[in-house]
């Protein structure tokens, strides 16, 4: 994820993100410039499981969303210390939550192998939200990220229930955007 300090990685194995700043004249840092932050706070990694996946900032620019994909919970993260604290969605979890995207106090929410796009409405501090709605499409097949261009959605299939083959077929869906 890009902000205007750089850009942010997360660690689906590790409780760690990775931020690359902008170097001199926007060019590429050296490798030493890079930022390696320990997450530390509510989070708590599993092993062997698919932890922090997808990254965006808040609504307010001041801190980072993370997606943990094994436990379907969505975390703040302040990006100068690794400090989570999970996103109050009342009784509500995203199982096999992946990519994210924020459009305004907005985000939706990958759930790969669900194949749905959840809907939650964020205050706009980013620490509390509510499920306000679903978008499925039968063209889903293991999601895994969204884009967003004009007025429409796009999201690859990954197919991770499909035994891959020199000539299994990989596609992108575009839906409306619905929110």
């Amino acid at each position: 994820m890009l902000t205007p300090t750089g850009a942010w990685f997360t660690d689906s194995r590790t409780p760690v993100l990775y931020h690359l700043p902008v170097g001199d004249q926007d060019a590429l840092p050296s490798p030493t410039a890079v930022v390696r932050r320990p997450l530390t706070g509510d989070i708590r990694y599993e092993p062997g499981a698919i932890n922090a996946n997808g990254i965006v900032r808040t609504p307010d620019g001041t801190g980072l969303i993370i997606m943990q994909s094994v436990t379907g919970r969505l975390f703040r993260v302040d990006p100068a210390t690794g400090t989570t604290r999970r996103i109050d969605l009342g009784a509500e979890t995203l199982p096999n939550g992946d990519g994210l995207l924020l459009r305004g106090d907005t985000l939706l929410v990958v759930q790969n192998r669900s194949n749905t796009i959840a809907v939650v409405a964020l205050d706009h501090a980013g620490t509390t939200g509510s499920v306000v709605g679903r978008v499925t499409d039968p063209r889903f097949d293991v999601p895994t990220t969204v884009a967003a261009y004009e007025e429409r959605l796009y999201l690859p299939n990954a197919r991770y229930t499909t035994p891959p083959t020199p000539t299994t077929s990989y596609s992108a869906v575009g839906v409306d955007r619905r929110t």
